[in-house]
């Protein structure tokens, strides 16, 4: 049969006028796909539509394949052929579609009778609008002039699929995601380990109409009498939440209830609700409407501290309705529910973490380092994930995070649920063995190895002292910096830092100075946005740019410090000419201590971070005039491959392996004993294990990791034979191809029996 395709193409203008005549725009696009299979003579046609939303392709319209998928059957882009289509944004001619290795079967769909494959996106403008797709059982069926006319006839439809998108209200589905039975599983990545198990609570950014839905019919009937009762629980519970956070939380959690507090005490807010609820209106309608006033507000002022208090008013609202309910009587809190939002500020995952949440799944885009490291601190489960099916999760849904596979399980069996919770329960008795670790760490061959901390919280001190750490290698003075709302006191600081040293009896401390800049930015602080953050004034460049606040820290630190052996560490140095300006910042500390009358000991040894290339080079030095080196290896590694390790689009290039990353460990280490200069490793390198194996045959026996970690390292560690790990060091340092040096580690690691 001939393909009057060109005739197709003078004619699909007549198509614009078919949506007039339907109802819905399935019927208007199952004309559609019957027309042009009827022109092109093809067995299959049918119509994906791009769901700009949720990132993904439906099937909106087929002739040929099975009719009950259409709604049903959602590819991913890059998902399969169609998928790919969409996301590379070119037309796809196969003469036997299945024989490609990016096809992806569709159980039911009918398409396995079918051979020769056509698909071309469509695209109005930038926008784009979806795929049309061609099939026939005939291998070879189509060729390039059929591709040529079916682009035609793609650009043609276009704008009247755009048209019927819009008219009849497609493109409205972001507002309306669809039903949660379409998502059972969403792959991310594991950020904190462990099990979170509970119901959803979806926390969407300018979305408040849906904050408050599913709730008990206790809630929606209750009276004047229990909205009494529940205000008078909800200042009872804040106040005690309050108190418990000043004694676990002192550095990150002072007084961050207090806008939760002062609300309730607030004429324009609780008032209101008052005077709602005596002139008829329900309390749960009450709290609802103000709530949602406030929040309105709040995110609409031009005052970014009022922007941050969204959250606070959220949190208020939801403890206040549940405590409405009488149906959680122990908390009001966020017990038994999963946090999911597209991005948290610090405070906030401080404030949620302290009010009991299960776990957090939070959608990559608005993710930044330090909320990975604080929620790490924090010990809740985090996944992360780019998949924005996320967002057609409603609250209330149940919900398992799965906080080592890096998996979402959304409403799943009961079966799952028991294996989860097994799971859940085996690695709490893991936390709980610390009795078998080891005092001290040596190699299989006695080598003596230095497990220290790694801190960010002063809660951490309890667990690294639980894991017997060696000491704290390092303290990232930066949290108490970013959960404020202005920079903490030297007095606040001083506090801090005594009670760092009062909770680890070792004699080595290392405080690292403030390091903020890159993405960890502080609010208050004007101008503080820049194009390239990490190329920007961070760390020890924003401390010598900012004096003031940089000697108000290490006085705190030298008070705090006062008899006892600690270090003073300097981050992102550059050249002898930073460190040097740093170590007249602490002589001129301990004057003004000494002339305000006080005592603060001998001068700490001050160390520097190897991180930046141009110190790299300079190491020899370096090592000369410092007491003492840690290579910071996340930021090392990041620079020294040009890969921003925030950034997903790269970070695939992330890779410490990588043969120009071993060399220069190689080579700080080869400084460091030269100069007898003590040298550490802290960040991710320093508790991967196939990077502790070369670690440990370079020499480098002091690693800091967070203390969690040190068990199942310390294991590692005693099976690792170091006179080979130094032969095999030797060899990865000869190799310069990156399969090569994966091949070749894997094999070795994998061969050590712990």
């Amino acid at each position: 049969m001939t393909k009057d395709n060109v005739e197709l193409i003078c004619n699909i203008g007549e198509l614009s006028d078919l949506f007039r005549e339907k109802s819905d725009v399935r019927g208007f696009l199952q004309k559609v796909v019957k027309t042009v299979s009827g022109h092109m003579k093809a067995d299959v046609c049918s119509i994906y539509l791009y769901d700009e939303y949720l990132d993904r392709l439906i099937l909106e319209a087929t002739e040929g394949l099975n009719p009950e998928l259409i709604g049903k059957l959602i590819l991913g882009t890059g998902e399969g052929l169609v998928g790919t289509a969409m996301k590379e944004l070119r037309s796809i001619l196969e003469k036997n579609g299945q024989e490609n290795p990016k096809f992806k079967a569709i159980p039911g769909s009918l398409e396995e009778q079918y051979q020769a494959f056509l698909a071309v996106p469509i695209l109005s403008g930038l926008t784009r609008i979806g795929v049309l797709v061609l099939q026939h059982h005939l291998p070879g069926y189509f060729n390039k002039n059929d591709m040529m006319a079916f682009k035609a006839i793609a650009s043609q439809l276009a704008a009247t699929l755009e048209n019927a998108k819009l008219l009849m209200g497609v493109s409205q589905k972001k507002e309306a995601p669809r039903k949660q039975e379409d998502v059972s599983l969403i792959k991310g990545q594991a950020v904190v380990e462990g099990i979170g198990i509970g119901k959803a609570y979806v926390m969407e950014a300018g979305r408040s109409k849906n904050l408050f839905t599913g709730l008990p019919e206790s809630c929606l009937n209750a009276g004047e009498e229990d909205f009494v009762k529940a205000l008078s629980q909800t200042e009872e519970q804040l106040q005690e939440l309050q108190t418990e956070m000043e004694e676990q939380l002192s550095d990150v959690g002072s007084l961050i209830f207090s806008t939760h507090l002062l609300m309730l005490r607030d004429s324009s807010f609780i008032g209101k609700m008052e005077e709602d609820i005596k002139a008829g209106v329900s309390p749960c309608n009450a709290i609802i409407t103000r709530v949602e006033y406030f929040m309105k507000v709040f995110s609409e002022s031009d005052n970014p501290r009022l922007q941050e208090k969204v959250q606070d008013i959220r949190d208020l609202g939801h403890r206040l309705l549940r405590n409405l309910s009488g149906e959680e009587q122990d908390s009001g809190d966020y017990s038994g529910q999963v946090l999911v939002a597209r991005e948290l500020l610090p405070s906030e995952l401080v404030k949620i973490t302290a009010q009991h949440v299960e776990g957090l799944v939070l959608f990559s885009q608005g993710a930044s380092a330090h909320i990975t490291i604080l929620a790490k601190s924090l010990g809740v489960p985090l996944v992360y994930t780019d998949d924005k099916r996320l967002f057609s999760i409603s609250s209330g849904t149940f919900l398992i995070i799965d906080g080592f596979q890096g998996n979402l399980l959304i409403n799943p069996g009961e079966d799952t649920l028991t294996q989860y919770r097994s799971l859940k329960k085996d690695r709490q008795l893991i936390l709980d063995q610390e009795n078998l670790i080891q005092e001290e760490t040596r190699t299989l061959d006695g080598e003596r190895v230095y497990l220290r901390a790694t801190i960010n919280l002063i809660s951490d001190i309890k667990m690294a002292v639980r894991m017997k750490s060696e000491g704290i290698g390092l303290y990232r003075s930066e949290f108490p910096f970013l959960i404020r709302n202005s920079f903490p006191s030297e007095d606040e600081q001083y506090l801090v830092y005594k009670k760092i040293f009062d909770g680890m009896d070792h004699p080595l401390i290392t405080l690292r100075a403030l390091d903020i800049g890159g993405d960890k930015i502080l609010s208050y602080v004007p101008d503080s946005e820049e194009e390239n953050p990490f190329l920007g004034l961070r760390a020890i460049r924003f401390l010598l740019e900012n004096k003031k606040i940089f000697v108000g820290q290490l006085k705190a630190m030298l008070r705090a410090g006062e008899g006892r052996k600690f270090r003073i560490m300097f981050p992102l140095i550059s050249s002898l000419d930073d460190f040097r300006q740093a170590k007249r910042m602490v002589d001129k500390s301990i004057e003004f201590l000494k002339r305000d009358g006080m005592d603060c000991g001998p001068v700490p040894e001050l160390g520097v971070m190897i991180e930046l290339p141009s110190a790299v080079m300079m190491v020899e030095d370096l090592a000369k005039e410092a007491d003492f080196m840690s290579v910071g290896s996340n930021d090392l590694v990041q620079y020294l491959l040009g890969v921003d390790r925030t950034n997903e689009k790269v970070s695939g290039l992330y890779d410490p392996r990588h043969p120009a990353v071993l060399r220069t460990i190689a080579r700080i280490a080869e400084a460091s004993r030269k100069e007898n200069c003590t040298l550490s490793i802290c960040g991710n390198m320093a508790f991967n294990k196939e990077m502790v194996y070369f670690l440990l045959g370079t020499g480098i026996t002091n690693l800091s990791m967070p203390p969690v970690q040190i068990p199942a390292i310390q294991r590692f560690i005693n099976a690792v034979d170091v006179e080979k790990a130094r032969s095999d060091s030797k060899k990865l340092l000869a190799m310069n191809s990156l399969e090569e040096i994966h091949a070749f580690i894997d094999k070795a690691v994998n061969g050590i029996e712990i």
